[in-house]
């Protein structure tokens, strides 16, 4: 059974940096595409960025988030990561960890597997 633990949230100024964490246990993480995905109160959870399995060849970012955050994988490790820069307060939600072996499912963004998640708060 695959699990995942989400880490690295924490209360930040607008412009500041945070490094979001994702830690798969019980699979080979490298068999996973994984994605972040946002939802802040009174809104709809939002895809933010997926990476492909293995390699990490082929990265996709919602456009809000396009050049200021970063998403990568260290199969070594079996982690995710997706490094925020330049925060605002919009980005303020809950962030999700999301895990798929599917190539199909990660594409239309449905992912089997869901994290825990982490607050991410951005003042002004």
């Amino acid at each position: 059974q695959v699990q995942l633990v989400e880490s690295g949230g924490g209360l930040v100024q607008a412009g500041a940096s945070l490094r979001l964490i994702c830690a798969l246990s019980g699979r080979t993480f490298g068999d996973y595409y994984m994605g972040w995905f946002r939802q802040a109160p009174g809104s709809e959870r939002e895809f933010v960025a997926g990476i492909s399995s293995w390699s990490g060849g082929i990265r996709t970012y919602t456009d809000s988030v396009q050049g200021r955050f970063t998403i990568s994988r260290d199969n070594t490790k079996n982690t995710a990561y997706l490094q925020m820069n330049s925060l605002k307060p919009e980005d303020t939600a809950v962030y999700y960890c999301a895990a798929d072996e599917s190539i199909s499912r990660s594409r239309l963004r449905q992912y089997t597997y869901w994290g825990q998640g982490t607050q991410v708060t951005v003042s002004s």
